[in-house]
């Protein structure tokens, strides 16, 4: 489990992330959701060790990230937004160069990047140059030396970002994959992306958290109940009385529908009662029976907009410009072992002789 603690982050006079508390459990597929400048960046850094929090803790699987990053991070594999790929090797040299820095065996290193080459299906261009790779590939790459080492926990940071329609529901199939096997967190303004892929759902506003849940009870606290639209065949007021009687029926409205003779019903019900039947049953007892019958319920994007609209003004900032720290501040945050690793200097046929 990740768990965060009230974890705050300040960039000299500017509050990037606000005391910010939630956990990730074990097994499922976490959105972290935010409009631009919400923080969402500077959360994953913080939870990966590459910033360190003002104040608040990150455990991940009981590793204190600053007092214990070694085991910490052992536990981790990160994609952030844009990977930091080599150009000039070649996808099995530079895997084989993650395994090194994750501390494998060299006798495990083949198996281990032969693993995680196929769970980001990479085997056939393993041979390639990174560089002559296609944007979906090398974010497939990159999520492959993330999974060098079974780490099991993934923070994907918008891991589709760039990628065209088919790369970003070939990426969506196979984050849903590996949701199997590992507990995922991931980064996104993109709410397709999280609604298609995601179990629950965090989302940022100016920093705080401004909601938790599955996408089913964020909707329920947004809109507090439920509604269907209900065409029948019958007039106006007997069809909307009728409904009216249902026990339990919060509110009707009724318009007439596009058929000649036909009305159409938008009913607000509890979200936590069934009354299709009921309705169906009172409407038919009053010489209205029902045509069509369907469940309304908000989209994502809706609930989005409703929890985030009194956020901060952030047009006037870069892209998650909270994220981006002073040179001066990231070189003395970053512990010593986070120091970018150089490529390895000798041949392949070097390594294998040894």
């Amino acid at each position: 489990m990740i768990e965060v603690s009230h974890l705050t982050k300040n960039y000299g006079a500017r509050r990037a992330v606000d005391d910010l508390s939630f956990s990730v459990p074990t097994g499922q597929i976490v959105g972290l959701l935010g409009p631009n400048g919400a923080g969402k960046s500077t959360t994953m850094n913080m939870l990966t060790g590459y910033l360190a929090p003002t104040s608040g803790t990150v455990s991940i699987e009981g590793h204190d990230i600053l007092d214990d990053p070694i085991q910490a991070r052992r536990c981790i594999g990160y994609l952030p937004e844009i990977p930091p790929l080599y150009q000039d090797m070649k996808v099995d040299e530079y895997l084989r160069f993650v395994a090194e820095l994750r501390g494998i065996p060299r006798a495990q290193r083949a198996e281990e990047v032969a693993t995680a080459a196929s769970q980001a299906g990479v085997t056939d261009v393993i041979d390639r140059l990174i560089r002559n790779l296609s944007k979906g590939y090398r974010q497939r790459v990159g999520l492959a030396a993330a999974l060098v080492g079974k780490p099991p926990f993934l923070i994907l940071d918008e891991p589709t970002v760039g990628l065209d329609p088919k790369q970003m529901i070939e990426m969506r199939s196979l984050i849903r994959e590996l949701g199997k096997n590992h507990t995922v967190l991931l980064s996104s303004h993109i709410l397709s992306e999280v609604s298609a892929v995601c179990d629950h759902v965090l989302i940022l506003s100016g920093g705080r958290l401004v909601a938790s849940g599955t996408p089913a009870e964020l909707e329920q606290r947004v809109s507090g109940g439920g509604q269907l639209s209900i065409t029948v065949a019958g007039p106006l007021q007997a069809a909307r009385s009728a409904a009216l009687q249902v026990g339990g029926v919060l509110s009707v409205q009724a318009v007439p529908a596009a058929e000649k003779g036909q009305t159409l019903l938008t009913v607000e019900v509890p979200a936590d009662k069934d009354l299709r039947a009921a309705l169906s049953a009172a409407l038919g007892l009053a010489g209205c029976p029902v045509v069509a019958m369907a469940q309304q319920r908000m989209s994502l994007e809706d609930i989005f907009l409703q929890l985030t609209e009194n956020a901060p003004d952030t047009a006037d900032q870069p892209d998650d410009t909270d994220d981006a720290q002073p040179a001066e501040e990231a070189k003395e945050t970053l512990p010593d072992e986070t120091e970018e690793p150089q490529p390895p200097q000798e041949s392949q046929q070097e390594e294998d002789a040894q």
